[in-house]
């Protein structure tokens, strides 16, 4: 069975046309890709997850300060059992914190993209999260230009679409699991609602990557590789040239469930009024147009937020 590729995106400025073609044909086949040679400090990336694994030990009372009820958990705090991926019966097992882009309060945006909550109870929190949300938020800029180039835009078509775009941090924590027969998962099957979501920290196993024969395939990448996927809404514009794959991570076996798991995805979202129509150059003969309906990415977000439970 094929691996899931990993690929230095350094190649994008010494060997660009191998490098998109590589990058385009890992994502047409598998949805994912790890990405190397990214440029994010080691020094950002641990004391990012530093400050968050310092959050989520608080008391359970403090952390609920950060909980704003009926906000869907667009920023702050959401605690355990709330999450609930699409069609499954039980919740997640995990807590976890939502990072926004900082905007102006009187921007066009203010009204679906609200103000960030920070824990004043961790020093560095704000620097180191928003550091982290930053750097990602550039990475996830240069790996769109390759894949705008793989099918034949110009290299910066999705940068006027992202640039205020509603994307989201998301610390997360699997606490250990102290039962063997408990019925939830740390994060059940589900593909993301983004364009494309940059996995900080994979290094811990449990992620796995369904595939296009329905075989779950481990993806547990090197310490210094960020694992960048594809979510919905791009498989929406790109009318499924680019897949959303499902994935899930799944809980280890014995001794290794006693352990904790941190996990820290950046969410790269469209600006709130793109309109997800299949573009033109992704429709043909054979890949005829799927979508008749149009929806912007802010009702489509909010749609899929009914679905898992947090709206």
């Amino acid at each position: 069975m094929s691996a899931i590729p990993t690929l230095d995106i350094r190649r994008y400025d010494s060997d660009r046309d191998a490098f998109v073609a590589e990058l385009g044909a890992a994502y047409r086949e598998w949805g994912f890709a790890g990405i190397r040679g990214h440029g994010i400090s080691a020094e950002l990336i641990d004391g990012a997850y530093d400050r968050f694994r310092a959050f989520f030990a608080l008391p359970a009372e403090t952390k609920m300060k950060y909980h704003i009820k009926g906000s869907g958990g667009a920023r702050g705090y959401t605690p355990f059992g709330v999450e609930t991926a699409k069609d499954s019966k039980y919740p997640d097992l995990k807590e976890f914190w939502h990072i926004g882009r900082e905007i102006p309060r009187d921007s066009r945006f203010a009204d679906v993209m609200p103000p960030n909550l920070w824990p004043e109870e961790i020093a560095g929190f704000r620097d180191y999260g928003y550091g982290l949300y930053t750097a990602l938020d550039q990475l996830g800029t240069r790996v769109l230009r390759a894949l705008a180039l793989h099918i034949g835009l110009p290299e910066n078509f999705f940068e006027n679409k992202t640039d205020s775009g509603n994307s989201i941090l998301r610390p997360i924590h699997y606490p250990p699991i102290t039962a063997d027969d408990i019925p939830n998962v740390r994060a059940g099957a589900h593909e993301d609602i983004n364009f494309i979501t940059l996995l900080v920290g994979a290094s811990a196993a449990g992620l796995e990557v369904k595939s296009r024969t329905g075989e779950w395939v481990p993806f547990t990448s090197a310490e210094d590789t960020i694992v960048v996927n594809i979510g919905d809404m791009l498989q929406r514009l790109t009318n499924h040239v680019y897949p959303s794959t499902t994935h899930r991570v799944v809980n280890p076996p014995g001794e290794l469930a006693r352990k904790p798991r941190y996990s820290v995805p950046f969410f790269l979202h469209p600006n709130p009024d793109v309109v997800l129509d299949p573009l033109d150059c992704c429709v043909s003969e054979g890949n005829p147009r799927r979508y008749s309906t149009s929806i912007t990415s802010h009702e489509y977000l909010m749609e899929r937020l009914r679905e898992i439970k947090l709206a």
